[in-house]
């Protein structure tokens, strides 16, 4: 039998809740602090998932160690303020740790992946340094918990049992809190205060009556938790940003240079939208998507074209634009996300009349509808991958079916300068459906947009619409798409819902680049 000095198991019991509960508040609120600087791509998240289980099972090894070593009650709850201090300081500490990883990596590798070697370098680095240490200590929780509960051996499974349900049940609401409650209410900075409150104010209230001198120096944490929550929280600031928010799925920005607005989204290595009142141009993807009608056979005249759906919106570049190309047409475009919707309105000028909104995702939204459509714009591309739902035969079968005989189909894809493998292979799913698909790269930049017509074409009849056409606009955007067509092999591998190796092949070609600089 086991000396214990404590009265019951209450605070073992509750120890263990709140270390399931930090542990994944502290996982989930990471993966959004990192979001503005290294995205949400699944390299951050094996990067983040990885060392947070890693650091659990440090912390259960030491967790033994320290209560073979010192089996007080007293002792844990300390572990457990010194893992709220860690959980509290962590976004104090993020900005810079976050800036400089992101900078460093930057610096090391360079070209159109460089980017993805951000991610993996520049994440793991600001994992380690911002979230291990809490999270080792939370770790050590259980552990040092079922040691202090255990009276007899043949009651031994019993405790352990209970503290390892309580500590799960701890890390689901610790799920599931931060990212239904807190984060879309609060924010990031605010959940890893909250958190780190709740933490030290257990901890307060078991050390008070055991060791008062060290209670009250975790009740000045408790205090200073306090204060921050109620403080202004930016996760990252830029001199040019004019408006940031964090949604249910994005870190939003806003950034103005000169008279542009650009919207930015988590990483801020993309542009997903750009208004300028001056202007329809923008030189990128946009152009080429709202004038992809005009690879139809010759003659082909803006007034052919009577409804349009532009799939992930965005702030309303591709809408804004085809308004003033073919008149106010509806257009229904569909955005996941309500949050770049408001901030589309506010800030992009996205008040056209003709706009009908729907927030929802973009398959979903196309199998329940019953429009036919003259183009349909797929610009739901999320830094470094194709959402892998939105590039397979079956979803592209679909699209034909909304598709008037005339209509379009346009695609924004991720390349580098000489590995066209994901544009080669979604050009290969779109075929079967589609008579004509052309590859038009977008100048000073990593983007080739597919442009997947019905009827029969060939490069003549885009030049003779370029040239019937009196906007001015569309003849210089099909211009510059003529000069930059692409030839297709036709060699890509297609993808099924049942197999659509999106993110294995975006990461082969970024493995390609950083052995052979290619």
């Amino acid at each position: 039998m086991l000396e214990r000095k404590d009265r019951g198991h209450h605070p073992l019991y509750v120890a263990a809740f709140i270390g399931g509960v930090g542990t994944m508040a502290v996982e989930m609120a990471a993966s959004r602090l990192l979001a503005p600087y290294f995205g949400d791509s699944i390299l951050v998240w094996a990067n983040l998932i990885g060392l947070v289980l890693i650091s659990l099972a440090a912390g259960g090894y030491l967790g033994g160690r320290w209560a073979d070593a010192h089996p007080r009650v007293e002792t844990l709850y300390t572990i457990v303020a010194v893992a709220a201090l860690g959980v509290g300081v962590a976004p104090l500490l993020a900005r810079p740790v976050l800036r400089v990883a992101q900078r460093a990596f930057a610096h090391i590798v360079t070209g159109p992946t460089a980017f993805e070697a951000v991610q993996i370098g520049g994440s793991f680095v600001a994992v380690l340094a911002l979230f291990v240490p809490p999270v080792v200590l939370l770790g050590s929780v259980s552990p040092f918990a079922i040691r202090l509960a255990t009276h007899y051996i043949r009651t031994a499974g019993s405790s352990a049992g209970r503290i390892y349900a309580l500590s799960t049940l701890g890390s689901i609401f610790g799920t599931f809190v931060p990212v239904l409650v807190t984060i879309p209410l609060v924010g990031t900075m605010r959940t890893f205060y909250l958190t780190a409150l709740l933490l030290a104010a257990v901890a307060f209230a078991a050390l008070l009556p055991r060791r008062p001198r060290r209670a009250w120096l975790v009740g000045l944490l408790c205090l200073s938790l306090l204060a921050l929550t109620l403080l202004p929280a930016r996760v990252k600031s830029d001199d040019d940003v004019i408006y940031e928010e964090e949604s249910r799925y994005n870190y939003i920005q806003v950034v103005q240079h000169g008279s542009t607005r650009y919207l930015l989204l988590n990483e801020g290595q993309g542009i997903h939208s750009v208004y300028d009142p001056r202007t329809l141009q923008t030189l990128g993807s946009w152009d080429v998507m709202t004038v992809a009608p005009f690879f139809n056979p010759a003659p082909f005249a803006a007034a052919q074209v009577h409804r349009i759906c532009v799939v992930g919106l965005a702030a309303g570049t591709v809408a804004r634009q085809s308004t003033a190309v073919y008149g106010a047409v509806p257009i229904d475009g569909v955005e996941i996300d309500p949050a770049i919707v408001a901030v589309g309105r506010r800030f992009f000028a996205m008040d056209m009349p003709n706009l009908n909104v729907f927030v929802a995702d973009g398959r979903f939204f196309l199998e329940h509808s019953d429009q036919k459509y003259d183009l349909i714009v797929l610009d739901a591309y999320r830094l470094p991958h194709l959402p892998f739902h939105l590039a397979t035969t079956e979803f592209f079968a679909l699209v034909a079916e909304r598709l008037t005989p005339d209509g379009v189909v346009a695609i924004n894809v991720g390349r580098t300068e000489s590995d066209y493998r994901m544009v080669e292979a979604v050009a290969a799913t779109l075929r079967p459906y589609f008579a004509s698909v052309y590859a038009v790269n977008i100048k000073d930049t990593f983007n080739t947009v597919l442009v997947a017509v019905r009827a029969r074409s060939k490069p003549e009849d885009l030049r003779a619409n370029a040239l019937a056409s009196g906007d001015p606009f569309v003849r210089a955007t099909m211009d510059r798409a003529l000069h930059n067509l692409h030839p297709l092999t036709g060699n890509g591998i297609v993808f099924t819902d049942d197999r659509a190796p999106v993110e294995s092949l975006t990461n082969a070609i970024i493995l390609r680049y950083l052995i052979w600089g290619e």
